[in-house]
């Protein structure tokens, strides 16, 4: 059974789903989750789900050896669930086609730095997009730049707003990144 360490930075309803997911499965276990922002609600969501959550600042991420030293411990595989740093060449290099992100917009267009949650929302609306969608795609050394895996779309129209767009995207995000995740272990696996 393969191990897989989540990254959050907010609600932390991503993360709940994929643990939820491989809870029931024999592909793969979530053996932690880390967190850079300590005001976090996936702090409750693992509490409650059993899971250890464990808060980490940049030090520990970049400069130091910390972060990278309890992924090799812990880590099979990494997810990214609304985390918004860039994640240091380091760790890409020790986990190659092993950090999976999820994007909320068909990359590549509005990615890059600063383009998540509302604002990708709000710039597809304001560019009267006829549809969006999800992007599933493996990390590199720059944001939303790595290996596109899986692509979900959604239609939108003129009633949508920058809310019903984020809305649509997280039935998608529910709906796809733990079977794309568990899909993409089972290929991979060696």
């Amino acid at each position: 059974m393969k191990r897989i360490v989540i990254f959050g930075s907010g609600s932390g309803s991503n993360a709940e789903n994929i643990i939820k997911f491989f809870n029931h499965t024999k592909t793969a276990k979530v053996t932690q989750v880390l967190c850079n922002n300590e005001h976090a609600k996936v702090f409750e969501r693992c509490k409650n789900l059993k899971i250890r959550c464990l808060h980490f600042n940049r030090a520990d991420f970049s400069k130091t050896d910390k972060v990278l030293n309890l992924l090799k411990e812990q880590a099979d595989y990494i997810i990214l669930a609304g985390f918004l740093w860039r994640i240091p060449q380091k760790i890409v290099d020790a986990f190659p086609n092993k950090i999976i992100n999820i994007h909320p917009a068909l990359l590549p267009n509005y990615g890059g730095k600063g383009m998540y949650g509302m604002h990708v929302h709000k710039a597809v609306k304001a560019n009267n997009e006829p549809e969006t969608g999800i992007t599933i795609h493996y990390v590199n050394e720059n944001y939303d730049e790595g290996a596109i895996i899986f692509q979900a779309k959604t239609a939108l129209n003129d009633a949508d707003t920058a809310e019903s767009i984020a809305a649509k995207i997280h039935v998608l995000e529910q709906q796809y990144f733990p079977k794309v995740i568990e899909e993409v272990i089972l290929t991979t696996n060696e």
